[in-house]
């Protein structure tokens, strides 16, 4: 079952976005746990790990399942 050469495209395209945003989301993510973890001012951890759960739900987790899909569906239609 090979895909088509514009679906292949387009899954191909679809995965890299997908895993190039998940790796910039994680960068992110652990540049705010440093900030966090280095601060000694309340406000900015605080405000730190405020910022942590919404990007972890909204952010991470879409980009790591859109990734992980995109790549078992490129990788059965190949």
């Amino acid at each position: 079952m090979a895909f088509a050469p514009a679906i292949r495209r387009l899954t191909f395209a679809t995965h890299v976005t997908s895993s190039a945003g998940w790796v910039g989301a994680v960068l992110v993510f652990f540049a705010l746990a440093s900030i966090a973890l280095i601060s000694e001012d309340e406000r900015t951890v605080r405000g730190a790990y405020l910022v942590m759960a919404p990007a972890a739900w909204l952010v991470l987790v879409p980009l790591a399942h859109a990734s992980l899909l995109s790549g078992i569906a490129l990788s059965l239609g190949t």
